[in-house]
């Protein structure tokens, strides 16, 4: 027998677990791998990746990305597998099994999970947006519009690039400030209805969809396709050299390393529970130490092609800027190779131009700045832009729908598994939860809403996150023990993995998880939480420090997200004193003495120490146990095979 074995179908109704014969099951290998790649490949991938390579020395931050993926992401992303594999439940359901004590792990998962679909989705609204923008020609972005009272170039944009200001005034209608809420985007609004109901229809035919082999492939024919037409640009290779050119100087700063811990984390999608979710509908006896090796390295081969992609449009975006700097400058100078230029507004995107390596002019951008932006920039100077442009919004719309479905996979498993009522409803339980996400969500929509999925992006998951794996990872290596871990995943795959496995759950991985928890937490406290605002009248960008409001909106957002933890813990301490309570209550009770001898023979044993005390509701139950009292208090009766209560004479 072990501990991690399945749980059965005749578990307590009101647990809800559902036994392995009645869980729903993964139609083929390939399903279930392309489920999971599609869940960890994110938008990430594409516009997070490649920005902390340009920022932190290109070749250096991918080997310290390998270096931790190894020695960090491979181990804990396998735990989660064999967890949940072993197990056969959510997030919910495994934790409990584990220890009773840390049951509100799982639901803090949940809570993150709901984080995250809250400002996911809206993401996925703005690619609607961008996508249906994309059918005309030229694009809307390509240059800027006239004023039609003053037959002039309007200012906003003649200041910032045509690519900025349809971003900000047309798509989000942005304020200057979070304060500045301003009224509802109803373009915006009807496109974050829209992605909700493809969510909540996606999710209704459950995880053989095959909306998910589509939304998992397509992204990698699309960046197959850009990289080939980027390697065609003009300045191309600049920009292949700048991100392969290795700065080793930059492994001494602490703040890389938590950049590239952090990546590692969010890349695999550890926390959230959706791996655990859909490495439970594996058999029993599936390789999951194979599929964690694979799917990492998936992960990282597609953030390096998102990177060969996204450098070679940056090498050709800074060629392309700077010469035509150049050619309109007002004067020129030159100064330790470089032209320092004095121009005019029209080109207020670099400073210097350099000619032996342009793609150090351009200043690095990340997350909506890199699609909405920066790539809509550049296909906008392609032949047949509206193509380009349909084809890089169809990208991202899919990247974000199989991470969405994972996500809204890491809400509804454990809730299905944990609470039978809920899995009878799952069509009920999931539009509800999409209805629930859709009305919360309308916080995003407004002109302010940006803002919001800022603070949600960089506050609400990062923190809790952290910590639920912490807690992870020390319910296995130290409550648990990983030797008994490593016995259940003997058992499950009949070869006992590497030992190493054993210490860097116990060590590495604790003291890795714990100094990046202090890190980000240090740096939250010291730099202070700030969030970059769009101001119409200069046109450009400014960094803002939140509102005392805000401040505590942060604070509550991470406090809600990590209070099931203490909460559930509390609540296990004070139900195991009541039950112990009752029990000697109830055994201290005449009646009770004479229900224990007349009961001598039954088939359930009580089970009391030589002081009397009730055993601990999660230790293991032990075999035949001795009632209290001498012999000349009762005698041995005789075994029935049969069910027939005897006349004990005592």
């Amino acid at each position: 027998h072990t501990s991690a074995a399945p749980p059965s179908a005749t578990d307590d109704a009101e647990g809800g677990e559902t036994g392995p014969e009645d869980r729903p099951a993964w139609d083929s290998k390939l399903q279930y791998v392309l489920a999971q790649v599609g869940f960890s490949v994110g938008l990430g991938n594409v516009w997070r990746f490649p920005y902390l390579c340009h920022q932190n020395g290109g070749g250096a931050f991918m080997l310290l990305y390998v270096f931790l993926l190894v020695i960090v992401g491979v181990p804990l992303f396998f735990m989660e597998l064999a967890a949940g594999q072993s197990i056969r439940q959510g997030s919910i359901g495994v934790w409990k099994h584990i220890s009773p004590k840390l049951v509100g792990i799982g639901y803090s998962s949940c809570m993150v999970c709901f984080y995250v679909a809250l400002y996911y989705n809206v993401i996925i609204a703005w690619s609607l947006f961008y996508l249906g923008n994309s059918f005309q020609y030229p694009l809307p972005w390509h240059q800027c519009p006239v004023d039609v009272h003053t037959n002039e170039t309007v200012k906003e944009c003649a200041k910032s690039s045509p690519t900025s200001y349809f971003w900000f005034r047309k798509a989000l209608n942005i304020t200057n400030s979070i304060d500045e809420s301003g009224e509802f985007n109803l373009i915006m609004t009807g496109c974050l209805l829209a992605a909700w109901a493809i969510v909540s229809l996606a999710m209704i035919k459950g995880i053989k969809s095959s909306v998910m082999y589509f939304s998992s492939v397509f992204p990698y024919v699309v960046l197959f396709i850009f990289l080939i037409r980027g390697l065609m640009l003009d300045g191309a290779m600049d920009g292949i050299t700048y991100m392969f050119y290795p700065k080793l100087e930059i492994w001494g700063n602490v703040q890389v390393w938590r950049q590239a811990a952090t990546q590692v984390f969010f890349a695999l999608g550890l926390g959230y529970g959706s791996v655990i979710a859909y490495s439970s509908y594996n058999p029993v006896n599936n390789n999951c130490h194979r599929d964690a090796l694979m799917v990492s390295c998936i992960n990282f081969m597609t953030s390096v092609l998102a990177s060969l992609v996204v450098f070679v449009v940056l090498g050709f975006r800074a060629k392309t800027i700077a010469q035509s700097c150049v050619r309109h400058v007002k004067s020129c100078s030159e100064k330790e190779g470089y032209f320092m230029v004095c121009y005019s507004d029209s080109f207020p995107q670099i400073s210097q131009y350099s000619l032996s390596d342009p793609l150090w002019c351009v200043q690095g951008v990340e997350g909506t700045g890199l699609a909405f932006i920066a790539f809509t920039e550049v296909m906008a100077l392609f032949p047949g832009s509206p193509f380009w442009s349909t084809l890089f919004f169809l990208m991202l719309l899919n990247l974000g729908l199989s991470t969405m479905f994972g996500t809204m996979q890491g809400i509804l498993t454990p809730l299905m598994d944990n609470f039978s009522l809920l899995g009878r409803h799952r069509t009920l339980l999931t539009v509800s939860s999409c209805v629930l996400g859709f009305i919360i969500g309308l916080l995003f929509t407004q002109r302010s809403g940006n803002y919001f999925v800022t603070m949600f992006d960089d506050y609400s998951a990062t923190l809790p996150l952290i910590i639920v794996v912490i807690f992870e990872t020390i319910s296995v290596s130290w409550v648990y023990g990983t030797d008994r871990f490593m016995d259940d995943i003997e058992v499950m795959l009949k070869w006992r993995p590497p030992v190493v496995y054993k210490y860097l759950w116990k060590y590495v991985c604790v003291l890795a998880m714990g100094g990046l928890l202090a890190a980000s937490f240090l740096r939250m406290v010291f730099k202070g939480p700030t969030y970059t605002s769009w101001n119409q009248e200069t046109a450009s960008e400014k960094t803002l420090e939140y509102p005392g409001w805000g401040m505590a909106m942060i604070v509550m957002l991470i406090v809600f997200a990590s209070l099931p933890v203490p909460i559930a813990y509390i609540h296990y301490l004070v139900q195991s004193r009541r039950i112990r309570s009752i029990n000697s209550e109830e055994r201290d009770s005449p009646d009770m003495q004479r229900e224990l001898y007349t009961k001598c023979n039954s088939v359930e044993q009580l089970d009391f120490n030589h002081q009397g005390r009730a055993q601990e509701p999660d230790s293991p139950r032990v075999g035949p146990i001795f009632l209290p009292g001498g012999h000349e208090l009762y005698r041995l009766l005789p075994q029935q095979e049969d069910d027939e209560e005897q006349d004990t004479g005592v």
